[in-house]
């Protein structure tokens, strides 16, 4: 390979390693604040005990999320020196906001969310939480804006002197239609995964307990035995039910989002980048009403020599314009003669298995959440506590398949731009546009191969880390000494009668 395809590996690996804990963080930030609330306003040990356990593992997903993504701002320094030389005043002011605003937000309200338990007040406290919320999700916008650019590039012009795109307006930039349609759908797609991270979780939990204490109530009769089984009972009617209820809940309103949300942005990329839309389709020719593929036979690498199998009338002029019939939609080749004719002699196809599906694995992961949903929701019916073990399994089955969904829309997104790295505005300036080959760093393959090898070796330890701490958690399940919360015993006092430290708590 030469150093184009291998830093084109590198980010690629990279990207999707982090990825994995974005969505998360999105979500559940969010999620954990919901729960906090609860706690304070129902003032039930369980609301508190259920904040602490899914905080625990938000701030794992966090700090990994932290150090994964540092790489990223680097490398466009390292491996990708002519794109940033080529868009780097406009590209690095939404990232400057971000680090600027969004994280310096979100890090300073969690540390304070972290040591302030019996430091804060009550509601101060619930606020920080609250903000971290905000911060993270506003740094998810500064990162996607600066994404949009190069998915549309607005907001710059093009210097003949200097050869540089440079930026006219940070507010046509931050307020680029693309990236007003990109971020909803990614947080909704953050609010699934997170959902499902903690519907799975909870709902495995109160399986779980429900089977455990049915054993003991069927193995033995001993008081502690039967306290045991209770409590067991208790945990799993009063704190993990509820928390399975509000995971599915938000579940059926994210998978809304997601619908509309990918209607709207499938729209727009028809209208913004037709040959990524045509590819995801494997669509060849230019029709008129072509039928949406479920499933095609051929490796894709033939456009022509793609079979399609399984086929829906309406759906594809539907995502296109909204309409059931009379749209027409530009093929693959038919675009690439197009570009070949407007930008000059190359390929300008995207790999068309990849686009393909990647895009279909996007939609069809998105199922494991909704089986979950559907069937928590039935099994959790007026007030019912399931014990049904298959449901258990479905919990956790049903975990990694958001996070696989928001990988493959990435990839989808990403790869179906190729080979732009900076795709031209189909209405704006005609200069601002850059392909993949053109913004390589001019490096020797044998330094991107050690950096390749060495970030894709460090990264899968901290995915192996990520993995083994968030399962040691989830099975040590919420602490008994959580039961507790700090600074509820406001009048206990210290042998010589002044109030104790802890009831300064809130």
């Amino acid at each position: 390979m030469d150093v184009l395809d291998l830093s084109r590996w590198q980010f690629g690996i990279t990207t999707v390693y982090h990825f994995i804990l974005v969505p998360l963080t999105i979500g559940l930030a969010p999620l954990i604040a919901i729960m906090q609330t609860m706690w304070v306003i129902t003032k039930k040990d369980h609301w508190y005990r259920l904040t602490k356990f899914f905080g625990k593992m938000f701030l794992i997903n966090f700090a990994l999320g932290v150090a994964t993504g540092i790489v990223q701002e680097f490398q466009f320094g390292m491996n990708w020196s002519e794109y940033s030389r080529f868009v780097g005043d406009v590209f690095g002011a939404p990232l400057a906001l971000e680090g600027l605003v969004a994280f310096f937000m979100e890090s300073t309200f969690l540390g304070l969310w972290i040591f302030g338990w019996s430091r804060l007040p009550k509601l101060v406290h619930l606020a920080t939480i609250w903000l971290v919320a905000i911060g993270v999700n506003a740094s998810a916008y500064f990162i996607i804006a600066a994404n949009s650019f190069m998915q549309h590039p607005v907001g710059a012009i093009y210097n003949p002197d200097t050869g540089r795109a440079e930026l006219t307006s940070i507010w046509a930039l931050l307020t680029n239609n693309t990236a007003l349609a990109a971020f909803p759908h990614a947080v909704a797609g953050g609010f699934l995964t997170a959902s499902t991270f903690v519907a799975g979780i909870a709902g495995w939990w109160m399986v779980r307990n429900m089977r455990r204490a049915k054993q003991i109530r069927e193995s033995g009769t001993a008081e502690v035995d039967v306290l045991e089984a209770e409590r067991l009972e208790g945990d799993a009617r009063t704190m993990f039910r509820p928390a399975t209820r509000l995971g599915l809940l938000v579940m059926i309103i994210s998978g809304v989002g997601l619908f509309v949300t990918g209607d709207v942005q499938a729209k727009l990329m028809f209208e913004q980048q037709p040959m990524k839309m045509a590819s995801a389709e494997s669509l060849c020719h230019t029709e008129t009403d072509p039928n949406f593929s479920i499933l095609t036979i051929g490796t894709h690498n033939d456009c022509d020599g793609v079979i399609h199998v399984l086929d829906m009338p309406f759906v594809l002029s539907y995502l296109a314009e909204g309409k059931l019939s009379g749209v027409t939609l530009q093929g693959v080749e038919d675009l690439q003669a197009q570009y070949e004719q407007q930008y000059g002699p190359g390929n300008y196809k995207p790999n068309l298995f990849v686009t393909y599906w990647s895009f279909r694995a996007m939609i069809g992961l998105a199922a494991g959440s909704a089986a979950l949903a559907l069937a928590g929701l039935w099994v959790t019916r007026r007030g019912r506590v399931p014990d049904q073990k298959w449901f258990g399994w479905l919990s956790i089955a049903a975990i990694p398949t958001p996070f696989l969904a928001n990988s493959a829309g990435w990839i989808f997104t990403e790869m179906g731009r190729q080979p732009w790295v900076v795709h031209p505005n189909p209405t704006g300036v005609d200069m601002i546009r850059l392909t993949v080959e053109q913004g390589v760093s001019d490096h020797a393959p044998g330094t991107v191969i050690t950096s390749l090898v060495a970030f894709t070796l460090v990264y899968a330890g901290l995915g192996v880390v990520w993995f083994w701490l968030i399962r040691k958690y989830a099975r040590e399940g919420p602490l008994e000494h959580d039961a507790q919360p700090p600074g509820e015993h406001d009048d206990e006092s210290d042998d010589n009668g002044q109030p104790t430290q802890l009831s300064f708590a809130y």
